[in-house]
């Protein structure tokens, strides 16, 4: 199939700028995967539309301020907000290693061509003439990507809290001398994040709340939590013009002992498993097509990486996920793609003209989508 098969005509004025007012009170387009049937509901409404017994599975991966701006070593310069030229952006995107002294990430640098490797790269805090950061360029990709190595430091995580910015996506625009607002640092994390470690945030969580929370439990709802963490593969644009030439990169998910029981015993008596998100929904179907080839008939608890690619010429059945909740994604994306290998490709594609019509807000502050 081609890429352009899931384009889909999006007016800019229904992007979502900031969440809604109240967390958990967005437009909730419902659609039924069987007959292509669509009704709008809102988000509050998820618990009623979901059964007793049902487990709803999401992810709990924290989102870092993962943005940040450095000077390159010949550099005087000192700051670290966006700005002058000469400075370079850094976007991490994945941790690849923090032992023996080495804290190891990929990330995504911009202006890629200045970044060479082996130079090294000074973040400060704003005011300080002395770096509070600094990484060492170890490898070059071809599209901005970089091994970067930081030098050790005594808590990096609270280095990145104090001058990192929340790498919001680039459709979601703040002026350039404030990249996030207090708000953002709340409303781009979900209310059950856990461990850090994404790039971006699995935006389907960001709708719920703690009282819908207690109201699924209280409908006999069981929920359980994987955690993936966002990474490049989120921020690197689909370059192949054919949806087979796709390639993804792999991101790191891990599932403890007792989702892996709460999965298992949700198979064994054949209740429903609902997805919250698109990662959540490759994480499950990446592991249970790896139990398979390997003989197995239950989900262990384990930590592995997935780069699977799910899209309709694939024609494969989803093996574990039978309900998946998600935002719209944009045009031409693997998440569109991925969402269409779930419910059609056609059915998906009339949801979306109807959500445009009815002027739903899109993506990741935008509304949400439950397919049952």
């Amino acid at each position: 199939m081609l890429v352009s098969d899931f384009h889909y005509d999006l007016p800019e004025d229904l992007i979502a700028q900031q969440p809604p007012a109240v967390r958990g009170t967005s437009r909730m387009l419902r659609l039924d995967r069987q007959t292509g049937q669509f009704e709008d509901r809102v988000f509050g409404d998820l618990p009623s539309l979901l059964r007793a017994g049902d487990l709803v599975v999401m992810n709990d991966s924290r989102v870092i301020p993962a943005r940040l701006f450095a000077t390159r070593g010949g550099l005087t310069t000192q700051h670290n907000s966006p700005a002058p030229s000469g400075h370079v952006e850094v976007l991490l995107t994945e941790r690849l290693a923090w032992a023996d002294g080495h804290n190891d990430w990929s990330a995504l640098v911009r202006p890629a061509k200045k970044v060479q490797v082996g130079e090294t790269l000074l973040f400060h805090a704003e005011g300080s003439s002395e770096p509070v950061l600094r990484a060492t360029v170890l490898s070059a990709g071809e599209f901005g990507e970089r091994t970067l190595r930081f030098a050790p430091v005594e808590d990096f995580y609270a280095v990145l809290d104090a001058i990192g910015h929340l790498p919001l996506p680039p459709y979601i625009r703040r002026a350039k001398d404030e990249p996030n607002t207090v708000e953002d640092r709340e409303r781009y994390q979900t209310v059950y994040a856990g461990e850090r470690g994404s790039a971006a945030a699995p935006t389907a969580g960001l709708h719920f709340t703690p009282e819908i929370l207690a109201q699924l439990a209280k409908r006999g709802v069981e929920t359980a939590r994987i955690t993936l963490h966002v990474g490049l593969g989120t921020f690197q644009p689909v370059r192949a013009e054919r949806t087979e030439e796709i390639r993804l990169h792999a991101e790191h998910y891990s599932i403890s002992a007792e989702t892996a029981a709460a999965i298992n015993r949700a198979r064994a008596e054949g209740r429903r498993i609902v997805a919250v998100g698109t990662t959540t929904t490759r994480t499950l179907e990446h592991v249970v097509r790896e139990m398979e080839r390997a003989g197995g008939t239950e989900i262990a608890a384990h930590g592995g990486s997935t780069s699977l690619f799910l899209s309709p010429e694939l024609n494969e059945e989803f093996k574990i996920v039978g309900g998946l909740l998600t935002n719209f994604h944009l045009p031409e994306s693997t998440l569109v793609m991925l969402v269409s290998a779930f419910a059609g490709r056609e059915r998906v594609l009339a949801a979306y003209r109807h959500a445009v019509e009815q002027r739903y807000r899109f993506f990741s502050y935008g509304d949400c989508m439950l397919i049952l």
